[in-house]
């Protein structure tokens, strides 16, 4: 670690309790938790679209992205099922405690893109966090253009958060929504396309155009490329690297690439701030 390195050792290590208050299924493999202080009066901090908090069990703990809601009613965390601790969050049910503390990481550069058309670009669980940065849009919709949401999974089922998808998303104000899964399935009529694929063939002009994506390391890959080919500009490509995550302080060491310790100083970049990093995200 280097020496000049401050690790967020002054946000509290200690979490806070929080109480389920809703279980929704997405995906045979996904469940959103919405949890909200224990006396029943709103949440334990605010969050920005793309930040995220640690999420503790008897078992474990883990990093994962926060919901944006302006109202702070309640925090929301799309979880997918990988592994012990998550097996243990799969298992809970409503009216359950949890530990929790944050927010970590900066914010999708929601300021910087007024005034821009919006694209976004998901796959499987990674429309989570990009989910909360199109609400914020929707939220605040004078003050973006047009927006355009490409999203893919393996399958139907696999697809996250159906009904905005299929039902309100598309009724926004100047919104698109494009939908595939990678394999033909009965019962499917949409696209069957790789998300990257799709994305060349919608081919959407980057003029005035902001392009955020998130999804597995390989999709945003090929994505990137995609972009580039056709002629977006470093400036305008987001991405977040929130997978390598671990502690939220910069203490483990985990998440470093380079100079860059991605739960203090990302987990959101853009291309510029990217290739000023050794090629290991």
């Amino acid at each position: 670690m280097h020496d000049d390195h401050k690790c967020n050792c002054e946000q509290p290590l200690v979490p806070g309790i929080v109480e389920v208050i809703d279980i929704k299924e997405e995906t045979p493999d996904i469940k959103s938790f919405y949890v909200k202080n224990i006396d029943g009066q709103g949440v334990p901090f605010n969050v920005l679209p793309g930040q995220c908090a640690m999420i503790s069990t008897p078992v474990g703990e883990g990093m994962f992205s926060c919901t944006w809601q302006e109202e702070q009613e309640w925090l929301q965390f799309a979880i997918k099922r990988v592994g012990l601790m998550t097996d243990d969050l799969h298992r809970i049910e409503v009216g359950q405690q949890l530990g929790i503390r944050g927010p970590y990481g900066n914010h999708f550069p929601i300021e910087e893109s007024k005034g821009k058309d919006m694209l976004f670009i998901a796959g499987g669980i990674g429309l989570a966090p990009l989910r909360s940065f199109i609400k914020y849009c929707f939220k605040h919709r004078e003050d973006y253009g047009k927006i355009q949401i490409i999203y893919g999974s393996r399958s139907y089922a696999d697809l996250c958060f159906k009904d905005e998808l299929f039902d309100l998303w598309p009724k926004e104000k100047d919104t698109e929504v494009f939908v595939t899964i990678d394999r033909p399935e009965e019962g499917w009529d949409g696209e069957v396309n790789f998300v990257p694929t799709y994305l060349e063939k919608l081919n959407p002009d980057p003029a005035n155009k902001m392009a955020v994506t998130c999804g597995p390391p390989v999709m945003i890959k090929f994505v990137i490329q995609a972009l580039e080919k056709m002629g977006y500009s470093d400036e305008q490509i987001i991405t977040t690297l929130e997978m390598r995550m671990k502690c939220g302080i910069g203490k483990c060491g985990r998440c470093n690439i380079g100079s860059q310790y991605i739960c203090l100083d990302g987990p959101v970049y853009n291309m510029v701030q990217l290739r000023q990093l050794p090629p290991e995200w």
